[in-house]
């Protein structure tokens, strides 16, 4: 059988459905948000590697429609929900009892070195350019920022998120 689909090898040939079963059976306990006020092409890339890094649920704040190109088909194997607002998403946060962790380099930010994450974050991340809304910033638990050394002001938001989620794996799954 010839898969072209964009699926490690033990994957190759089977369902879709089943390669979701598979991945939620092996679950790990980070979620990560998007708010998408501008359908960032961004938005793909960061679904991309929290698929790479197995993460299993999305939540997608604002817009429904987003750029999917970037992501490659990974979407299909997580599961990704849509809130419309902000205070929709902190609720269904609490009711979760999931922390908060924004990721934008604002004022009272810290530093991603001194960070030792919750457990159960969701981390949230802003748009190109924007970065987290001043609602999302006034809802965080906590906001955290990827220290740099160069000329630029910041990191791509995609580089950002994968960074990120790396930090939170190498906390909680990595060193087990």
């Amino acid at each position: 059988m010839n898969d072209t689909r964009n699926v490690t090898d033990e994957f190759k040939g089977v369902p879709e459905e089943d390669i979701v079963s598979t991945l939620d059976a092996r679950s790990h306990n980070l979620v990560i948000a998007l708010e998408n006020t501008e359908r960032d092409f961004s938005m793909g890339t960061i679904v991309r590697s929290a698929n790479a890094f197995g993460v299993r649920h999305v939540y997608i704040i604002g817009r429904r429609q987003w750029n999917k190109r970037g992501a490659m088909m990974t979407d299909t194997y997580l599961h990704v929900h849509y809130l419309s607002t902000t205070s929709e998403f902190v609720e269904e946060m609490k009711r979760q009892e999931r922390v908060i962790v924004a990721v934008d380099n604002i004022a009272g930010s810290m530093p991603l070195s001194q960070t030792q994450f919750p457990e159960r974050a969701v981390l949230v991340f802003g748009q190109e350019g924007p970065g987290i809304s001043e609602e999302m910033a006034g809802a965080a638990d906590r906001i955290v920022a990827i220290e740099q050394f160069g000329s630029t002001r910041s990191l791509n938001v995609a580089t950002a998120a994968t960074v990120v989620m790396y930090e939170w794996l190498r906390q909680y799954v990595l060193t087990k």
